[in-house]
């Protein structure tokens, strides 16, 4: 059980193609998001439809993956541990971010153009 303390599975669409970057020490990083959909009734019968987007990053392997194989609207299911994060904009606010970092990524696409 001490695995499930800080674990996360998202299934969604990518929005963009990721963000890759190789850091001097040569460990690449993998930065992209991804919508989930959660759909349900109002009170009036209709259709509700609420999309959430998930900021994700990956690293070593993984990020090599994510380079190779996700492109813009790829569906794919993710597992990994949220991070929490601050840092300082060019215009000297503090900002607050909460990430998924992914250790695992499956590629739900039935066919992948490469």
């Amino acid at each position: 059980m001490y695995a499930l303390k800080n674990k996360v599975q998202l299934i969604g669409n990518l929005g963009n193609a990721p963000e890759i970057k190789t850091l001097d020490s040569g460990k690449k990083m993998a930065r992209f998001s991804i919508a989930t959909n959660e759909s349900y009734r109002n009170q009036k019968g209709e259709k509700i439809t609420d999309t959430e987007w998930h900021l994700l990053v990956a690293w070593g392997k993984v990020a090599d993956l994510a380079e190779q194989y996700l492109q813009k609207g790829s569906e794919i299911a993710i597992e990994g541990k949220l991070t929490h994060r601050d840092y300082t904009d060019n215009d000297g606010i503090k900002r607050y971010i909460t990430e998924v970092e992914v250790n695992e990524i499956l590629l739900l696409d039935k066919k992948v153009d490469k």
